[in-house]
């Protein structure tokens, strides 16, 4: 291994970058402190601007950054390219933090037609 700039950061080789465990982004932490995440919880900053005494890191500003526009979680993991469970404890931090907010996805309503109801029914009996 070739070390490049300091002599903290270790690289693999020039495309791979620095090797961060994924406990270290989440302070060996597993879980969130609050409620558990959904995979499809819709994430979107409150644009709130974090604390002085609060010190988010480079991947909970980049999140922050991703949240501008509404992602799921799933997503989010899939931009940042992290996994799903630091995702989950990072957005979990933003959330206790008031940084960013879950929303509700509510599907919409929509009057059943009982007669399309009755001949997909029909047709499927007559098969």
């Amino acid at each position: 291994m070739e070390a490049h700039g300091s002599r903290r950061e270790r690289w693999i080789d020039e495309a791979a970058g620095p090797i961060v465990r994924p406990y270290a982004m989440t302070r060996g932490r597993t879980r969130p402190v609050g409620e558990p995440l959904d995979i499809v919880a819709i994430i979107v900053a409150t644009g709130r601007a974090p604390e002085e005494r609060m010190r988010l890191s480079r991947e909970q500003r980049r999140l922050l950054a991703l949240c501008r526009r509404p992602h799921t979680i799933a997503d989010l993991a899939s931009d940042s390219g992290l996994p799903l469970g630091v995702i989950r404890v990072l957005a979990g931090d933003l959330l206790d933090q008031g940084l960013v907010a879950v929303q509700q996805w509510t599907p919409p309503t929509a009057q059943v037609d009982q007669n399309l109801l009755r001949r997909v029914l029909d047709e499927l009996r007559a098969l």
